[in-house]
């Protein structure tokens, strides 16, 4: 036979009192926390699909602010291409005005001073910084003033001026992801924007006999080419050719070495890659005769023995101003108009390239735009709180927790014994 306490009743109470706070307290805290799921139990199906949706969204938002860094990382790339077009426009009139003849030589020297100051303008837009305080122009070396200028007495110059233009920036190999696995490149390196003439590089080493002795890779224009035990010259070159690197390999009949011509206006970067656990560092490059010693590979670093040809946007502009120092006409109507208006196409072509990443980045910016508000909608239905309905719940909590109270009170009326307990 059980036994029925006199505290029986004031237990149960109590216990259904405890339900009751329990629920009032997490209704009130899924109103703080404006959201209906606070644990995966309270509906295991809408949490698995918010829990999805809101890794989505984070991803979406990341998106975005990569697309609107580089949407003004372009801005700003445009904004100082067209300045250097604007300059280099100018030198191009100047040449024009010291080709036709009629200038006398000392004029002509004018012209000279005003192309240096020229050219040291356009140093100083080469080196140029965004407004997050990376070099627009220095590739990965972002915090690098990517040319460095070398100033000597000139003949007839008078004075200090500017005889070389050092780039000592590296590729454009800075990328930003915009969407699932898809990258917009952020960059134009400084010797692709500011380049003129197709560059070549013929080795000077006879390779016909040449064949890798262990595997390795080298580096063409940033571009990794894995070299295998065995590969000779001509299977050397056929691989650079394979490659995406914008070079165009051969083998000079003459010399017997590797001979490397751009396919536009750029600084072809060379380098044998470094040591790693899987293989030793590679030689290939230097016994091709290609580079010297694997110091530096981002800032010129060809064989001496090396033939190398094909000059910058200063290069261009510094044979034009000894060529208004001499007063020789001949050469600033030909070679001299001439190599400015390779500089100004590539340039052009250039802002050609940074406005298709411009639109790129522009029209995936909307696209955004439209699929964020889509997402964080289911979201919302998935997990956000329906105001009302939680309002009248808990009005209907606190209502019943009022009544259990006073009938509690009613039921369990205290006595002077529950005093003197």
């Amino acid at each position: 036979m059980r036994r029925i306490a006199t505290n029986m009743p004031n237990d149960d109470v109590q216990y259904y009192l405890r339900r009751q706070e329990e629920g009032l307290s997490a209704m009130q805290s899924k109103i703080a926390g404006q959201r209906r799921i606070r644990e995966l139990r309270d509906d295991p199906l809408a949490a698995s699909h918010a829990v999805r949706y809101e890794s989505y969204l984070a991803r979406l938002e990341r998106f975005e602010k990569n697309t609107l860094y580089a949407r003004d990382h372009y801005n700003e790339v445009d904004a100082y291409l067209r300045q250097a077009n604007d300059v280099l426009q100018r030198v191009r009139e100047i040449s024009v005005l010291g080709a036709n003849g009629t200038y006398a030589k000392e004029d002509m020297k004018y012209m000279a001073l005003e192309v240096n100051e020229l050219l040291k303008e356009l140093v100083s837009l080469a080196n140029a910084a965004g407004s997050d305080g990376k070099r627009l122009f220095a590739g990965d070396r972002a915090f690098t003033e990517p040319f460095r200028v070398v100033e000597a007495g000139v003949a007839e110059g008078g004075e200090a001026m500017v005889v070389r233009v050092e780039y000592r920036g590296a590729g454009s190999a800075r990328k930003a992801e915009i969407t699932d696995q898809t990258y917009a490149h952020l960059d134009i390196g400084g010797g692709e924007a500011f380049w003129a003439e197709k560059m070549q590089i013929y080795s000077t080493v006879d390779a016909s006999q040449y064949r890798a002795e262990t595997a390795g890779v080298i580096y063409v224009d940033g571009e990794a080419i894995t070299v295998s035990p065995g590969d000779t010259l001509y299977s050397i070159a056929a691989k650079i050719n394979e490659s995406a690197a914008p070079v165009k390999a051969s083998v000079d009949p003459e010399t017997r070495g590797l001979a490397l011509e751009g396919t536009n206006a750029h600084l072809i970067r060379l380098e044998d890659g470094a040591a790693t656990a899987e293989r030793p560092a590679s030689r290939v490059l230097q016994d091709l005769g290609m580079i010297s010693a694997n110091t530096d590979p981002a800032a010129p670093n060809w064989s001496g023995a090396a033939r190398v040809s094909g000059g910058s946007v200063f290069d261009m502009a510094i044979r034009l101003r000894d060529a208004l120092l001499r007063g020789d006409g001949d050469f600033i109507g030909g070679q001299g108009i001439g190599g400015i208006d390779l500089a100004l196409t590539n340039i052009q072509s250039r802002l050609a390239a940074n406005g298709s990443r411009q639109e790129r980045a522009e029209a995936s910016w909307q696209r955004l735009n439209q699929e964020i508000p889509n997402v964080a909608a289911a979201l919302s239905r998935e997990s956000a709180l329906d105001y009302a309905s939680a309002a009248t719940d808990l009005k209907m909590l606190d209502f019943a927790h009022k009544a259990t109270l006073q009938t509690a009170a009613k039921i369990l009326p205290p006595s002077l014994l529950d005093f003197l307990r």
